[in-house]
């Protein structure tokens, strides 16, 4: 038996295994058996260019676990190993410099990953002792037995072993037996080594026999030794694509289509990308790409490599040219990977370009699925933005959809505003908007549909896009304003009347939570309504913006929602108001209003006599007789607006318009609709 140390220095190797690989402990299987693949790959090419002349054979890969035990055992027959080469591969792990190179790295144990074979020393994460049996190809070889426990001394020696290959045997340590169980040992092969291209068998498959599970002969293969993301695509349907999606996520819906990427320069890539059905939280529908390197499972999380809008695809990349670290499964920087990163946004456009080029309808009837993925990309990455124009849609009320250029055709004679804008109309809610909508329809508008989860952001990216456009919500403002027009109604009513109309509307406005109602005037044709509520655009998209994009959006998020309740001064029924207000507390409104005017005049007065004076110069009497006149002001307001809010209080027409007005805007509920609902049918 011949005895040693590991290397010149693994004394120090061994703690940082521990202490660094812990996080991702259960990799040990997934290196393990990737070495028993490579093994054996590198025989099967031994044998194809005539390097092996022996039978090849049998050359699955077994895992098995002896539960009592409590070890786990990996198989191959691949290449193997003579006594030499396990000195060389084995023991002497960093070579010549480790001493230096672990000085450099001492407080940086992740460099140290991916410098040197790391990956059999994985196994230490688990197990309290390690050994290896195995038998080299090579004619005349002599099988060792290598023997070690984790500490830097080791053992080998010879053994009877008949069969080509190796056998590694861990003894799981104390802290980690919940690996030597049979579930958790298939949990990992099948994360890990679902698609790896030698067979790799776990037991015996099982059947019901008798009411109870029974093993049988066959051996359980748990792997897919040809993926589909490894075949051509020419010999590929789309049900193989379908069923691959099944296999991948098994409760998810069908997807909407597939992208198959295959490249071999300057970098190789292979994979399968999967448009999903996404119906709310963008979150929940990230880390869904798997990533392989030469068919090993390597992680879910493809930040830096795949763009950020394309981490809600699903599906599968396999590049043995991404950098990675063993440990964490962490990217290192790296040139390829922004490569790769840009050409799978380009072969995505392309391939969206081709479907809408080739199949438009039925790029329409996905577009309410799509178009989250598209806004995501046009709204992160300028370069999908530039690829994207010629296909991202624009849909309106009418469910017709539209090109960027072409609805800009369609909207610039109509749409554009005195300041020669291109006026986009949108609504994000058909049925709570419908009043709206028809309104603006009336006035020969067309109206676009914005109520996906990023429209806001969206819209505010297209207009800094666009050239000379701005994005109105469609109730916004009244027809005649969402697209100022030269031509200009007149407004008929007295500045008498607009005053008393102001506290009339006012002191019948309903008091919500954080929300406030400015009452205004509009000089809107007869036709329109009488009683309208806008809120206006910019505050509105930075509350909404707000809900989503937090940061400096938050302070608007707080503020209380400002809505105008608009006064049409042109209808009759306001007209019949303004009149009947008139005859009924015309006399005592205008007499207190004409005493207000004489206050104020005689307030202007004495605030200009104060002009170019200091404080000190202007006479006491002077300024109690400016405070008297002040107050005297505020009182006879009071009693005006009392006067009016009185008024108004019985005047059930006014009431009755405010309701209609929010009925139209979804915002009458509860007691006030119920109030509504028995003044309709008294006024009936």
């Amino acid at each position: 038996m011949q005895k040693g140390k590991i290397g010149v220095s693994t004394d120090n190797i061994f703690p940082i295994i521990k202490k660094y690989l812990y996080s991702d402990h259960e990799i040990f299987l997934r290196e393990l058996v990737s070495n028993a693949v490579d093994a054996t790959q590198k025989l099967n090419t031994l044998a194809r260019i005539g390097d092996f002349k022996g039978e090849t054979g049998d050359v699955t890969v077994r895992v098995s676990v002896d539960d009592k035990k409590k070890t786990i055992t990996i198989s191959d027959r691949g290449v193997g190993m003579t006594a030499e080469e396990i000195d060389k591969y084995i023991n002497q792990v960093a070579f010549s410099g480790a001493n230096d190179f672990l000085e450099k790295y001492k407080n940086d144990a992740n460099a140290i990953i991916g410098h040197f074979g790391m990956g059999f020393y994985s196994a230490f994460m688990v197990s309290k002792k390690v050994e290896i049996h195995t038998l080299s190809y090579r004619d005349g070889a002599k099988a060792v037995k290598w023997e070690c426990d984790g500490s830097p001394e080791y053992s080998i020696e010879e053994i009877d072993k008949k069969d080509r290959g190796t056998d590694i045997i861990l003894f799981i340590d104390d802290e980690n037996q919940h690996f030597a169980a049979k579930g958790e040992i298939e949990r990992l092969l099948k994360k890990y080594c679902r698609f790896l291209p030698v067979p790799i068998a776990f037991g015996k498959k099982t059947k019901w026999e008798d009411g109870k599970e029974v093993e049988t002969d066959e051996e359980n293969i748990i792997n897919d030794t040809h993926p589909l993301w490894t075949q051509k695509p020419s010999n590929l349907k789309e049900e193989d694509y379908k069923k691959f999606y099944r296999d991948l996520y098994p409760m998810a819906e069908e997807p909407l289509f597939n992208i198959h990427l295959n490249v071999d320069y300057p970098f190789n890539l292979t994979g399968i990308l999967y448009f999903p059905k996404i119906r709310n939280n963008i979150e929940i529908q990230k880390n869904k790409i798997q990533l392989y390197c030469n068919q090993v499972y390597v992680t879910d999380s493809v930040e830096g490599i795949v763009p950020e809008f394309l981490t809600l695809l699903h599906g599968v990349i396999d590049s043995p040219d991404i950098p990675l670290n063993v440990s964490r499964s962490y990217l290192q920087s790296d040139s390829n990977v922004k490569k790769i990163s840009g050409h799978i946004t380009k072969k995505v456009a392309d391939r969206l370009d081709e479907i809408f080029r080739n199949e438009r309808k039925s790029f329409e009837e996905k577009w309410d699925d799509l178009k989250i993925f598209i806004e995501y990309g046009m709204l992160t990455d300028e370069k999908f933005y530039d690829r994207a124009q010629k296909f991202s849609l624009l849909k309106n009320t009418e469910d017709k959809f539209f090109t960027f250029e072409e609805y800009k055709n369609i909207i610039k004679d109509n749409q554009t505003d005195k300041d020669k804008q291109l006026v986009y109309l949108y609504a994000t809610n058909k049925e709570d908007q419908y009043s709206f909508i028809e309104a603006a329809k009336n006035k020969g508008y067309d109206v676009l549909m914005m109520d996906g989860q990023l429209d806001t952001h969206f819209i505010n990216h297209l207009e800094q896009k666009f050239e000379k456009t701005r994005f109105v919500r469609v109730d916004s403002d009244v027809p005649e304003k969402l697209i100022p027009k030269e031509e200009q109604n007149e407004l008929k009513l007295s500045d008498a009347e607009k005053d008393n109309l102001t506290q009339l509307f006012k002191s019948q406005t309903p008091e919500l939570d954080k929300a406030n109602f400015i009452v205004s005037f509009e000089a809107l044709s007869a036709d329109d309504k009488p009683v309208m509520i806008t809120q206006q655009e910019f505050m509105r998209r930075m509350k909404e913006m707000s809900q989503t994009g937090g940061g400096p959006m938050m302070f608007y998020g707080e503020m209380p929602d400002s809505y105008n309740l608009v006064v049409n001064g042109n209808h009759q029924l306001i007209r019949r108001i303004a009149d009947d207000c008139e005859k009924e507390v015309g006399e005592t409104a205008n007499g207190l209003r004409e005493k207000i005017n004489n206050l104020e005049t005689k307030k202007s007065e004495l605030e200009k006599s104060k002009e170019g004076k200091k404080e000190e110069e202007i006479p006491q009497a002077q300024k109690e007789e400016l405070e008297d006149v002040e107050k005297q002001i505020i009182e006879l307001r009071k009693q005006k607006d009392e006067v009016l809010k009185e008024y108004a209080s019985k005047n059930k027409l006014v009431s009755q318009l405010i309701d209609l007005a929010l009925l139209s805007n979804n915002m009458l509920k509860g007691e006030a609709l119920s109030r509504f609902v028995k003044r309709s049918l008294e006024l009936i």
